[in-house]
């Protein structure tokens, strides 16, 4: 990774402003997130989208303005955000199956449609835009900008055949099936599971309750739920920097999606990870160390780190771009097939890499960096960051410390930003056979959240030259943070390549039929 002086305005980064997630933040593709939840493909785009020729997730999507999904899903509920990503593409994948010579659907088995109708672009387009539909209004109803988009290019969203020998048909039931599956998969969509009445949508039913309180850590290894803003500016981070009003407490977010169902194995625990024990509190040493290493960090953030720490803790902008850029640089060859494969290859990697996570997460429930510094120093002084604008402080009361990033509202370890990080590269390096990657962010001046018109001081372009570099950097992006412990992100980089070889394996069957 290399890091230049440069005094472009940016390009991309500057439009990422009221979609920064916490903790885990979206999929890597974060579908609703870059694909007609939380953008706008600008009209001209869409006015002018060529049927025949195009490719809607290039064309459409690629350059849409990020307006933030907030209304619909909260800045802290990635996990939904990571469920209905999956839910999206593999409704792209489904739709166009059937014009594929040898393709099978993941969640339907649509009959093959004749070669002829696949010689142009215009039948995947279309069915594919009807699936999306359909996933979007039956996961996040409250939504209609997409309705908007499919008027802008002609379709007509009101059209509800079922009729297979047609695009629209055949998105329709790709889009319905998927909709079927997951009412019923475990992450409680419709809020039903364990509620008679009044259902909660995503409602955990597993009856999680933290050792601790947000008021008394009584278990120092355990994770201690944080109090954050009641209302949160729109796009504004995680931090309760700049907020005022009444404080809520952290609820863990969806442990439940741990039981839905994967799709590349059967059971999380059937992954062993090891404990994490330089956070056990009686590992008194070990746990110090790793104090000690947060404190470290937070006293010598550079801009450069919180640049880059903000980039990874907004997925849309991190992982999601890092795809696109990727198909974009390929786009020749990928042709729109290739495009949605590469996508579906990348979203199963995040969501079974999501639900592993969870698992672990669960399992472990471990201590956040904040509670284990209050823990270990009181309030003691500290040498550290000292909150927004102040820089480097050596008179920190530490129950003061404050990491940089926003805490996410689910235990520690594993680290689930690493986990999709390392999953997400494995996936693109088996897919291409390679590791190169050579994705560019402009950054400008005062660009960051945390700190807006302060950091960086100076334009600065980020640079990744391979996947290898994407990962390590992000890893580390979450110690910079202040959200995790050094060890377990070097741990979670191992533990999460795995689901990338899984992910590759599965879309490769379903490409070549063999299921």
């Amino acid at each position: 990774m290399t890091t230049t002086e440069d005094s472009s305005d940016g390009d991309f980064s500057l439009r990422r402003r009221s979609f920064l997630l916490a903790g885990i933040g979206g999929a890597a593709l974060a579908t609703l997130g870059t694909t007609g939840i939380a953008t706008a493909p600008r009209a001209e785009a869409a006015e002018n989208f060529d049927f025949d020729n195009g490719n809607f997730i290039r064309d459409l999507f690629y350059n849409a303005e990020l307006r933030g999904a907030l209304d619909v899903i909260g800045p802290m509920d990635a996990t939904v955000l990571i469920w209905a990503s999956h839910k999206t593409q593999a409704a792209w994948f489904d739709a166009i199956a059937p014009y594929h010579p040898t393709a099978v659907g993941m969640y339907s088995r649509i009959p093959r449609r004749p070669a002829s109708e696949a010689a142009t672009n215009r039948n995947k387009n279309i069915a594919a835009l009807h699936a999306m539909y359909q996933v979007l209004k039956g996961v996040v109803p409250e939504r209609v900008n997409f309705r908007k988009l499919l008027e802008f290019v002609g379709l007509n969203p009101d059209d509800e055949s079922t009729d297979l020998t047609t695009p629209v048909g055949i998105g329709n039931v790709a889009g319905k099936a998927i909709v079927k599956y997951a009412q019923t998969d475990g992450m409680n969509m419709l809020g039903t599971i364990g509620r008679k009445y009044n259902p909660v949508a995503f409602r955990d039913y597993t009856e999680y309750e933290p050792v601790n309180t947000a008021f008394k850590l009584v278990n120092p290894s355990r994770w201690q739920p944080t109090l954050g803003p009641h209302h949160r500016r729109l796009g504004a981070p995680a931090t309760g920097t700049g907020d005022k009003g009444i404080f809520v407490v952290q609820q863990f977010v969806t442990p439940h999606i741990r039981l839905t169902k994967p799709v590349t194995y059967k059971d999380p625990a059937q992954f062993h990870l090891r404990a994490p024990d330089f956070s056990d509190h009686t590992r008194s040493k070990a746990y110090k160390r790793a104090v000690d290493e947060i404190l470290e960090v937070s006293a010598g953030l550079t801009d450069k780190q919180k640049v880059i720490a903000e980039i990874f803790d907004d997925k849309a902008l991190g992982l999601a771009k890092a795809v696109h850029h990727v198909a974009r640089a390929h786009d020749a060859e990928l042709g729109l097939d290739g495009w949605v494969h590469l996508f579906a290859t990348a979203v199963v990697a995040n969501y079974d890499w999501t639900v592993a996570c969870w698992h672990q997460k669960a399992v472990f429930d471990s201590v956040r960096p904040g509670s284990a510094i209050r823990h270990v120093y009181g309030t003691g002084k500290v040498t550290a960051w000292g909150g927004p604008g102040k820089g480097t402080v050596t008179d920190l009361p530490a129950n003061e410390w404050k990491s940089y990033l926003g805490t996410g509202d689910h235990p520690e370890y594993p680290s689930g930003s690493s986990g999709l990080c390392s999953g997400e590269a494995q996936a693109m390096r088996r897919f291409f056979g390679s590791d190169a990657l050579n994705f560019t962010v402009e950054v400008p001046a005062g660009w960051t959240l945390v700190e807006p018109g302060i950091t960086p001081a100076k334009p600065l372009t980020i640079q990744w030259d391979t996947w290898t570099d994407f990962v390590n950097d992000c890893a580390m992006s979450r110690v910079w943070g202040g959200v995790h412990f050094r060890e377990t992100v070097e741990r979670t980089v191992g533990f999460g390549k795995q689901f990338g070889d899984r992910a590759y394996e599965y879309v490769q069957r379903h490409i070549k039929g063999q299921v």
